[in-house]
């Protein structure tokens, strides 16, 4: 199903690999294998150390305020791989200077690039990390994980470059400096699961389609991907968090620090990533500010949740109990909220529901239905209320129940921040005016 992209100029979709609309696409019937007991304990399992991971570094070291202008935008297509959402981008300008054969993978890299220079990739967008990476060759399994599509080859673009050891490139990795090696910049990064990626710290031209690509994109070119959570349709992960190494960030010349996206609700349909001012009129966003702190990292975007409303009813939650305020997270699935929240939702949901047969827990889900033979599912609507004038939201169907539960998580305690998943960011465009410090969302927007 196409997507008219909502601005003008460039865009790259975002779509599910396991659906239709997705060039990984392999199979028939259009539709995603639903999910089995076992698949659906290791998301859960995943998804309980990214928000452990995301708690503990919430209280972790300072950042600072990003500035930015606003510039002519990218925009690109979203997929959700396994509730993961992924963008496609080339890697490279190919001509190397290598003297060997281009390999037989080579060779199909360059008749299949779609007549954009470099490798195309299939990429995680992640939102709460700092470090873009690709799989780069030689990249033997192990220590690199298997990798269905076509492996960036450095030797083979003329503008590939490892970032020397005293560079400032090299010198702001921080906790990601990972030593040097013939006097190239080493980095490693390490996931909540303990599984990491590591190699050189590279530059190369970066491009989402033949108007739009950054010269000199700062990355991980690894060689090692070690720990079981990379799905092998994917290359890396193109990192949009708030620091200086992110995509956002080394972007901000050309684009400003504005980027969206919309991830789609279902594998039939597409959604978009968009780097620069969307153009769509502000009026059409509910807007909420982003807050900062000099006591959280920079790397996460945060807004203020200050009630649920279910059924046209605010549950009118006491303020403090969101005093934390919440993360804005693509890869987390589920939403956590402060547990009394939470609680006042699964009341006023269960009651709503009261027509439909509940069924045991299903995991951490602890709501959940057997719609077996029913035709038409009726769930009530159910809004998040952030701070702003008239900063309401709506959540899509698809949004509010997962797995035949409801999509919804508490934290341990509510001193917790919450953390808003992708699940409940379906359909929605989510713009980050980071320079403007404002969050805006956009209903129906894929």
């Amino acid at each position: 199903m196409a997507v008219i992209p909502p601005h003008n100029g460039s865009w790259v979709p975002l779509h599910r690999p396991l659906g239709p609309c997705s060039p990984l696409f392999s199979g028939a019937g259009g539709a995603e294998p639903p999910p089995s007991s076992s698949s659906m304990a290791e998301l859960h399992r995943q998804d309980e150390l990214r928000v452990d991971d995301i708690h503990r570094r919430l209280s972790g070291d300072v950042g600072d305020d990003k500035q930015g202008s606003d510039k002519t935008p990218m925009s690109t297509q979203v997929s959700q791989l396994n509730s993961q959402s992924t963008i496609q981008a080339n890697v490279g300008s190919g001509g190397g200077s290598a003297t060997t054969t281009m390999s037989s993978d080579d060779q199909l890299a360059a008749a299949t690039g779609g007549g954009l220079p470099g490798v195309t990739q299939t990429l995680v967008l992640d939102t709460a990390s700092d470090i873009p990476w690709v799989q780069c060759s030689p990249c033997p399994v192990p220590p690199c994980h298997p990798q269905t599509g076509i492996i960036y080859n450095p030797s083979m673009s003329s503008t590939y470059t490892a970032i020397p050891c005293n560079s400032p490139a090299c010198l702001q990795l921080g906790p990601y400096a990972n030593g040097c090696i013939n006097n190239q910049c080493q980095y490693r990064v390490v996931y909540p699961d303990g599984s990491s990626s590591s190699g050189t710290y590279s530059s190369d031209l970066l491009t989402f389609d033949p108007s739009n690509s950054i010269s000199n994109f700062q990355f991980g070119c690894s060689r090692a991907v070690q720990g079981g959570s990379f799905d092998p349709r994917t290359a890396g992960i193109m990192a949009l968090g708030g620091g200086p190494e992110s995509l956002v960030s080394q972007a901000a010349g050309v684009y400003g620090d504005v980027f969206s996206y919309c991830i789609p609700p279902t594998a039939s349909v597409k959604g978009f990533f968009v780097l620069g001012v969307p153009r769509v009129a502000a009026t059409r966003y509910v807007l909420t500010p982003l807050l900062r702190s000099p006591n959280v990292p920079k790397t996460f975007y945060r807004v203020l949740l200050k009630d649920i409303g279910v059924a046209g009813r605010r549950l009118n939650i006491p303020a403090t109990v969101f005093a934390a305020g919440a993360v804005l997270d693509t890869r987390t699935v589920l939403t956590r909220l402060p547990p009394t929240a939470y609680v006042a939702l699964r009341d006023a949901f269960r009651g709503a529901m009261g027509m439909y047969r509940m069924v045991p827990p299903k995991g951490p889900l602890d709501t959940c239905y057997d719609f077996t033979g029913v035709g038409v599912v009726r769930l009530p609507k159910i809004t998040l209320v952030f701070d702003g004038r008239n900063a309401v939201v709506e959540l899509d169907p698809s949004a509010v129940l997962f797995n035949d539960c409801l999509a919804f998580i508490p934290n341990g305690n509510d001193a917790m921040p919450g953390i808003l998943g992708n699940v409940q960011q379906q359909t929605i465009e989510v713009l980050y005016n980071v320079g403007g410090g404002l969050v805006g969302f956009r209903h129906g927007s894929c």
